[in-house]
């Protein structure tokens, strides 16, 4: 599959993220066949790892690009996961806070999957980050990851063009810089403790147990 020019890598690398954010970011897509997509409303509402009644609330703020992100999945959250979201104890809720276009297609991408698929599309996006991260063609290469998730192309197409989904991710990240002073991913919030960087899973610990009272 070849992109159209809307939407290949080059255009996602002229989106430029400054510091202030996404809100000077243009629109991606050409508005073409919103139908296949779930509401904005469903389709922001929030992912949740675990008990959504679990007492402690991990919030994690994370760019798709990131390799700090990406060592916290692949070496820390397993052991937050066994230790203390498997037993009930805390829940993760992910924040998508794009560092660039491609993060921000990721997670566009991401969101536009059945609520189910989603934390399993985030651990595959984290999982070959080098690999679509760095494609010649971001989208195709992100779209092979949708299609193995069970997206249609068409779906795919749909999604990376919907100007009102990226608005809200958009939007999202900007309020989380202004209202929780994220500046840098990935950031976790955990009662009144914030955690910066991909630390060990004793900090976490530490964290989850103090709020765990």
């Amino acid at each position: 599959m070849t992109a159209s020019p809307t939407i290949t890598r080059r255009r996602f690398h002229g989106l430029a993220v400054a510091a202030a954010g996404l809100a000077a970011v243009p629109f991606l897509g050409t508005g073409r066949a919103l139908a296949d997509l779930p509401s904005i409303e469903e389709m922001m509402a929030q992912r949740v790892m675990g008990d959504p009644d679990a007492p402690v609330t991990i919030h994690e703020y994370a760019s798709l690009t990131c390799p700090h992100c990406k060592e916290f999945h692949d070496d820390t959250l397993p052991q937050v996961k066994e230790a203390y979201i498997d037993p009930g104890k805390a829940k993760l809720v992910m924040h998508e806070f794009p560092l660039d276009g491609a993060a921000a297609a990721g997670s566009m991408m991401a969101r536009c999957a059945p609520k189910e698929r989603y934390f399993p599309i985030i651990s595959t996006l984290f999982d070959k980050q080098q690999d679509w991260a760095r494609s010649e063609n971001v989208l195709d290469a992100l779209s092979q990851v949708g299609r193995f998730a069970g997206m249609s192309q068409e779906t795919l197409q749909a999604c990376f063009e919907n100007e009102a989904l990226f608005n809200a991710i958009r939007d999202a990240r900007n309020e989380a810089a202004e209202m929780n002073d994220i500046n840098s991913t990935p950031t976790f919030l955990i009662g009144e403790t914030k955690i910066v960087g991909a630390q060990p899973f004793e900090t976490f610990a530490e964290a989850i147990d103090s709020a765990l009272g």
